[in-house]
């Protein structure tokens, strides 16, 4: 046992494959990386050491710059203040490390601190000194005073229109996810790059700082290398003055070029990469997209070129090489905008002479006129083009009525007003309205005039107080709590309730044809079942038509077949026929009308309403009719208005319940006047729905 237990803590003790896995983790990587830069600020680096993590320094810049180069838009590079930060600390580690070799071996010679820094510095100075001096001092002005400070300007700039325009962009999400344009996934997914946005400029502002900081901190370097050098190499290890200079000057010019030169490639990436800001794509299509695209610009630089070659005294031929350039590259521009657009159509039918006149036969089931006003609707460029919400509200209709609308088709109308609409169903006109191009219709949630200064006018949808106001007054119609629509989703809520008051008559034979169609293969074997031996294709219509007149989904159309299964073999009457659909589909009307606490509001009939309408009933069978007395409808309907008046007003939105007999006929009365409210019976009431009392009529 004593063998058993120490082979099992053997076994739990970690491999070296185990070490090895967890240092190729990235983050333990970095962590290592970063401990590491740490550790060089403290202990001694040997040169060879030291040359190789000056070549890493480098690279690195390149890399960094590259890759600002290449991606797509600034947040293809969301790390980059993260590896700003990292860069500038490696700098500054290997800026110590390479001090405290120049002050410690600089009597050796000048490949004392290494030979990359020797080299470097032998290159730049070119024997002088005083040249490599002045060149280094350049560097640093230039990468300091140039380039860092104007990104900085950059970056502070977009930090603060960013913050700034959030509030707009988070709103225009909404409004594109209330309208049907986006889904959820969508709206978080826009909302992420909001948010990421918003943090990479804000971290871009802060991050240049890094940048000038280094640039400072390489001349002060600079500055102690040289001076503490030549006072070491002298007092300590009786170096001779001008070996002293010569030697201390070349490692320290050296260490500050080969410190800077990445500096100056990084601080070049970060300017790249703040200002793409608005640039689709990388930097090279960008610029040769946006510069060399323009053959009149194109032909005036060649005109330039070729003025200045012939100047006295200037060099003819770079200047006559640019001239022929540019201009041969300006004619082939102009050619190539010369040539008309081709579009090649395959298979395409040759268009006939004449229309055949049963063309003109055909009606278009759903038609939106616009005046001549309101056709930037059609193009908007900001991305609310009404072409697009209607598919988004096609999309949306299906989902929950459960059948594909019939195409929208749009088209000017001279006749109407400029800023006027028509919506049409089967030709006839449904609803009609004005809206404003360029304009806001505020609306107030509790029902009232909106306090705004602006054009009053009615909803086209519901009738509601609203008002037109201008874009600049957008923000405080926020701060008052308004509801802000564009004109598009004015137009496009209209034409929603119109559609979904008419969906009965846009539920066509053929449309209950594709219906049936697109059953999946298990269910449609009920479908033959029933057609044509028990229902026709026709019976199965009108018992869908009747369930979307009252607003009833009938996406579950297998239910629904089993509902008219049951009952066809022993009635005829499309009435019936729907009730006892309607009782298959409890679960699904109760989940429909549920309120905000997920319970069930209702408004039941007392018993004197219930006996006065069964006993109104008149004629025999299945065919009978409601017969109440004048006097009696009017004091009904007074009664359901106040009673659900005074739900509305509780924040309630009841359904009407009855009894299975007399619902198909309080219905028809219902629907005269509020045709929103549901009737229910109790043959309706899922056994799982938790019921909520709100008044008695």
């Amino acid at each position: 046992m004593a063998n058993t237990g120490v082979s099992t803590r053997l076994s739990a003790a970690p491999s070296a494959k185990d070490v090895w896995g967890w240092v190729g983790r990235g983050e333990v990587a970095l962590a290592l990386g970063v401990v590491g830069i740490v550790v060089m600020l403290i202990l001694p680096v040997p040169a060879f050491m030291l040359d190789g993590l000056l070549s890493i320094s480098i690279l690195s810049a390149v890399l960094i710059l590259m890759t600002s180069l290449f991606i797509k838009r600034p947040l293809d590079f969301t790390a980059f203040p993260t590896v700003l930060l990292v860069a500038t600390l490696f700098r500054l580690a290997l800026n110590i490390a390479t001090t405290r070799l120049i002050l410690s071996h600089g009597h050796e010679g000048a490949h004392g601190a290494g030979h990359v820094i020797e080299t470097f510095g032998k290159l730049m100075m070119g024997g002088n000194f005083v040249i490599g001096v002045i060149v280094f001092a350049i560097l640093v002005v230039v990468n300091f005073v140039v380039i860092t400070k104007g990104s900085g300007r950059i970056a502070e700039v977009a930090a603060r229109f960013t913050l700034d325009s959030m509030p707009g962009k988070q709103m225009a999400i909404d409004a594109d996810l209330s309208s049907g344009l986006i889904d959820q996934d969508e709206a978080k997914k826009r909302r992420k790059e909001l948010e990421q946005e918003s943090t990479f400029f804000g971290a871009m502002d802060g991050a240049s700082k890094f940048v000038r900081g280094d640039a400072v901190a390489g001349l002060v370097i600079l500055a102690i290398n040289v001076i503490g050098g030549i006072l070491i190499g002298m007092l300590q290890h009786h170096v001779p003055l001008q070996q002293a200079f010569s030697t201390y000057t070349i490692m320290s010019i050296g260490d500050g070029l080969v410190s800077q030169i990445p500096a100056l490639v990084i601080s070049i990436a970060a300017g790249f990469l703040v200002s793409k800001a608005g640039v689709e794509g990388s930097a090279d299509k960008a610029l040769v997209t946006q510069l060399a695209t323009n053959p009149i610009s194109l032909g005036m630089v060649s005109a330039s070129a070729g003025v200045l070659a012939i100047i006295p005294g200037m060099p003819i031929i770079p200047f006559a090489a640019l001239s022929l350039g540019a201009g041969a590259l300006a004619w082939r521009r102009a050619q190539q905008a010369a040539e008309p657009e081709v579009i090649q159509v395959e298979d395409a039918p040759v268009a006939e002479e004449e229309e055949p006149i049963s063309q003109t036969l055909a009606i278009d089931e759903i038609k939106i006129e616009l005046g001549y006003g309101l056709l930037p609707l059609i193009n908007d460029l900001e991305g609310r083009r009404l072409t697009d919400q209607i598919k988004a509200l096609r999309r949306t209709l299906a989902s929950d009525f459960g059948f594909v609308m019939p195409s929208v088709r749009i088209l000017d109308n001279m006749r109407l007003p400029s800023m006027g609409y028509a919506l049409r169903v089967k030709e006839m006109e449904a609803g009609a309205g004005e809206v404003r191009i360029g304009q806001l219709m505020a609306m107030d949630p509790r029902g009232g005039q909106v306090e705004l200064p602006g054009e009053h006018v009615k909803e086209p949808a519901f009738g509601l107080p609203a008002t037109w106001i201008d874009d600049s007054l957008r923000e405080e119609a926020t701060f008052r709590g308004y509801t802000i629509v564009d004109p598009a989703t004015v137009l496009t809520t209209h034409l929603t309730e119109i559609l979904k008051d008419n969906m009965p008559d846009l539920l066509s034979y053929a449309e209950v044809q594709k219906l049936l169609k697109d059953l999946p293969a298990e269910q449609k074997k009920l479908a033959d079942d029933l057609i044509p031996n028990t229902v026709s294709a026709t019976t199965i219509q009108r018992v869908l038509q009747t369930l979307l007149r009252e607003r009833v989904s009938v996406r579950d159309l297998p239910a629904i077949l089993e509902g008219i299964g049951e009952a066809a073999p022993h009635t005829g009457s499309i009435t019936l026929l729907v009730e006892q659909v309607r009782a298959r589909l409890a679960r699904q009307l109760c989940y429909a009308y549920r309120g905000d606490d997920g319970t069930l509001p209702i408004v039941t009939l007392s018993a004197e309403w219930e006996n006065a309408f069964a006993d109104a009933l008149v004629g025999s069978g299945e065919e009978k009719q409601l017969a109440l007395a004048p006097s009696r409808l009017q004091d009904f309907i007074r009664a359901v208005r106040e009673t659900f008046e005074r739900a509305a007003l509780a924040g309630d939105s009841p359904v009407l319940l009855t009894s299975p007999a007399i619902r198909p006929y309080v219905r028809s009365i219902i629907e005269r006047f509020r045709g929103q409210t549901p009737v229910m019976s109790q043959n309706e009431i899922h056994p799982r729905a938790r019921l909520k009392t709100v008044g008695t009529i």
